[in-house]
């Protein structure tokens, strides 16, 4: 059976907003990634709207497999803080009063009180979660939950597809981990005894909020296909998007992209199948 070249990204969307609450352009975004199989964090659900992620399948030609992670509300844009003139700057930064995307806490976690910005002005609640869309015929999935971390709102999940690559199955896992600091380690065992053993092709895509050294480390077999500073988008210091390969692929080429709008850049990868 022939190679054949598949294009694989991985994008942090923050629910289609920057951090003044303004609308950016996730679905022109995506098209132009044009990957043939692209996991977003951050997707956005909103009550009685169409989903994030279904917008963009619709208009990419994806097949989409989406898990939520958490509820949460969205904020309308602040008229004090942004006017006509758009500020050049992604967003108010963390000394803001008002967070335009919040998170609801899981059960068990605390609660943060909202502001009297956030409280006045107009809200839409939905659901946040994680998504893998794919222009590959997608042979079956699965939703895997990984374990609650203390201090994590997010009730963490993976999306795993088998896709069809002219024959050959390839398996794709996309996440939205947990922070290192409050004990990711353990979500990333239960993943790694979660996903087919070797020698299956599989790739691992997602914000993982971990630098790359450690990620390898505690995934024996799996190599990065990509890097480079991903995150903060507007001045990237550190790298915590990944695509992660294991099996008989080759990595023909893995670049971080541009910033589209979202606090994290784009990475993605083509690969030998």
């Amino acid at each position: 059976m022939s190679e054949r070249q598949v294009t694989v990204a991985s994008f942090n969307v923050h629910a289609g907003i920057d951090g003044w609450g303004r609308h950016i352009d996730v679905v022109g975004a995506s098209r132009r990634i044009d990957a043939d199989v692209l996991v977003l964090q951050e997707t956005w659900s909103p009550e009685g709207g169409t989903p994030l992620a279904r917008q963009i399948a619709d208009s990419c030609g994806y097949e989409v497999v989406e898990a939520e992670l958490a509820r949460g509300r969205m904020v309308s844009p602040d008229p004090a803080l942004v006017g006509p003139d758009d500020p050049p700057t992604w967003g108010p930064g963390r000394a803001a009063q008002t967070r335009m995307l919040r998170i609801d806490g899981r059960p068990g976690t605390r609660r943060s009180r909202l502001s009297a910005a956030e409280l006045r002005l107009p809200a839409t609640r939905g659901g946040w979660g994680v998504a893998v869309l794919s222009r590959l015929p997608v042979r079956h999935h699965e939703v895997v939950e990984l374990p609650d971390l203390r201090g994590d709102a997010a009730t963490r999940k993976a999306v795993v597809a088998e896709l069809d690559v002219g024959g050959t199955p390839l398996v794709i896992a996309g996440v939205h981990l947990g922070h290192l600091r409050r004990g990711s380690p353990i979500q990333i065992r239960a993943l790694r005894r979660a996903l087919p053993p070797a020698p299956t092709p599989a790739v691992l895509l997602g914000d993982m909020n971990c630098w790359g050294p450690p990620l390898v480390a505690m995934l024996p077999g799996w190599h990065r296909a990509v890097k480079g500073r991903t995150w903060p988008a507007w001045r990237p210091h550190s790298q915590i998007d990944h695509v992660l390969v294991r099996g008989p692929l080759e990595v023909l080429d893995g670049e971080v992209l541009e910033p589209l709008g979202s606090d994290h850049r784009p990475v993605r990868a083509t690969l030998a199948v």
